[in-house]
């Protein structure tokens, strides 16, 4: 008996330990430092509340909050999404209206191109001091865009930021940047590195891509349209790779 009490120690520290590696872990330092910038002091407690009672009337505790992040360009709107981290499917917390856009549709090349970014990108980065307010910086370029940039200069320093104009980044007013940094810093002191961002040119459903067939883009496009679909189907994020050829693989 001694023995098999043992074991089933054992087996639970064991499955303890598995468990415990799938979950982040805690950051809360993270929003410390943060809360040391005078912007950000502010969003907090201009948001702090609401946010809170937001994640709350979705069934969602702070202190396990992970995000994902949906925009388009034509519609000109940027989807914030959220789950307790790991499970379930995620659901619409926010939106918020793009304030400016630049470029046309179509993926970001090369630098100056006044382009906004179409792909799978993270939040890698908060710029508490921003010189559009607040800013939350993409992984742009990814291994796509290099590939596709091929010797031209892909550029870099895509935000969501703060104001109303851009040259290729997402901005959402000083307002929605104040409501939605705050979140963002709730998710990373919550034990989330990065925050998934896919940026598309609109809806990628059969019927709208049927309507662009002449478009130079609509190959690319039929790359992204997997992972839009695989969301929309499931409302959970696909897994997406970058093949040797730069073409996205999504499953």
């Amino acid at each position: 008996m001694r023995f098999l009490a043992l074991v089933g120690a054992a087996l639970l520290l064991t499955l303890y330990a598995r468990s415990s590696a799938r979950r982040p872990e805690p950051n809360p330092t993270f929003r410390s430092k943060q809360l040391r910038f005078p912007r950000v002091r502010a969003a907090y407690t201009l948001h702090e509340t609401s946010a809170h009672a937001l994640l709350r009337r979705h069934g969602l505790a702070p202190e396990r909050l992970e995000l994902f992040l949906r925009a388009f360009k034509v519609g000109r709107r940027l989807e914030v999404w959220g789950r307790n981290q790991g499970t379930g499917q995620f659901v619409l917390l926010r939106t918020f209206r793009l304030a400016g856009t630049s470029g046309t549709l179509g993926p970001k090349r090369q630098a100056g191109d006044g382009q906004i970014p179409e792909g799978f990108y993270t939040i890698d980065r908060f710029n508490p001091d921003s010189k559009y307010h607040l800013s939350l910086g993409l992984d742009y370029p990814n291994a796509a865009d290099r590939h596709r940039s091929a010797t031209l200069d892909p550029g870099n320093d895509i935000f969501i930021h703060g104001s109303n104009v851009t040259i290729g980044c997402l901005p959402i007013t000083d307002a929605g940047i104040r409501e939605l940094y705050v979140l963002a810093v709730e998710a990373r002191a919550a034990g989330q590195t990065a925050i998934p961002i896919h940026i598309f040119p609109f809806e990628l459903t059969p019927e709208n891509l049927a309507r662009r067939l002449m478009s130079p883009h609509l190959g690319f496009w039929q790359q992204l349209a997997a992972g839009y679909q695989y969301f929309e189907d499931n409302r959970q994020l696909p897994l997406v790779t970058v093949g040797s050829a730069g073409a996205y693989s999504v499953r």
